[in-house]
């Protein structure tokens, strides 16, 4: 058995509507599919880019999951880390500390809250 490639990171979250608008308007994903699971309660969507699924939203299954729990965060690659910042900040989106970490490689990040409270990374690549 060999992995192929990575598929997506799974997020369990209170309301999909908030989150998918969030995860769309926000981080900048796209919405590429959505289905209500085959139990016939819980609600998933699929967004990603280009095509590829990033994460998976799942609704339904158990609301009192730990905000910080197995998934420690999921991380995104972004260009003009500092500019991302602001607009983050000028939407309200809560960051989890001020500062961008910068590493000695020079490649730089941020984490911020999703709307479970879920830790999301922007994570810039040494240039």
């Amino acid at each position: 058995m060999a992995v192929k490639k990575f598929e997506h990171v799974g997020i369990q979250v209170k309301d999909i509507e908030t989150s998918k608008a969030f995860y769309q308007n926000v981080v900048g994903l796209e919405l590429l599919s959505e289905m209500i699971h085959t139990n016939g309660t819980m609600k998933l969507a699929f967004l990603g880019l280009d095509g590829q699924i990033i994460v998976e939203l799942i609704e339904g299954y158990n609301p009192n999951l730990p905000t910080e729990g197995k998934v420690h965060h999921v991380a995104f690659t972004v260009e003009g880390i500092e500019q991302e910042k602001e607009r983050l900040v000028s939407l309200g989106v809560p960051l989890v500390w001020e500062d961008i970490t910068e590493l000695p490689n020079g490649a730089k990040y941020l984490f911020f809250l999703g709307p479970d409270g879920e830790w999301i990374e922007f994570y810039e690549p040494e240039r």
